[in-house]
């Protein structure tokens, strides 16, 4: 896949075309470029993303997300709430990492585009005219890289990782099914977290 049909599947999935988003996106690249290796379809990836929540650049999660197949959903991203655009993405098979980081140098124009206009206006993105969208994924997206991020040297990120636990037992009281890494004991019966009492 190109890049521009990967920018453009993961605004697609990002649900509308925001700065942010196509900053994700281009960090995603510029990360797997760096560390030779390819998008995740397994676990073999572990992005650290440093975005927070509540505010308005939070999109660039799923940017990155989509670029790197590092995801929630597979457990091979989590979330260090700096409120920064910045990743560190981890080869797991060689220890090798790099940080990755949004250079504001377009902050100027970013802020006073039509888009964000009406975003500070409370406008919803998805809502605001095709054309001001595009305007904006063009500006970042064709800016030169070193425009847009700040790449760091690659280095050794050492971790014990866990393997992942197969399988599921339904909850003896509830009947829900829970993850056999989230059963708890109580006295014989092997609970859900919820109905064992326990905080986790």
């Amino acid at each position: 896949m190109n890049d521009l049909q990967v920018l453009t599947d993961a605004l697609a999935f990002h649900g509308h075309r925001c700065w942010a988003s196509v900053v994700g996106v281009r960090t995603g690249l510029a990360a797997l470029r760096t560390l030779a290796v390819k998008r995740s379809g397994g676990t073999q990836l572990y992005a650290i993303v440093e975005t927070g929540e509540e505010h308005g650049a939070m999109c660039f999660a799923d940017g990155l997300q989509f670029t790197t197949g590092c995801t929630f959903g597979k457990g091979n991203l989590r979330k260090d709430p700096l409120g920064k655009l910045a990743v560190t993405l981890i080869d797991k098979d060689s220890d090798r990492a790099v940080r990755i980081s949004y250079k504001p140098t377009l902050a100027g124009q970013i802020t006073s585009s039509a888009f964000m206009e009406q975003r500070a206006a409370g406008v919803q993105p998805d809502e605001i005219p095709e054309a001001d969208q595009l305007a904006l994924v063009d500006l970042v997206w064709n800016a030169p890289e070193s425009d847009i991020v700040t790449i760091g040297e690659v280095f050794t990120y050492v971790q014990n990782w866990l393997p992942e636990v197969m399988g599921f037992t339904p909850c003896e009281s509830c009947g829900e099914l829970v993850a056999f890494a989230y059963v708890r004991l109580a006295g014989k019966r092997k609970l859900c977290i919820p109905c064992s009492g326990y905080d986790r």
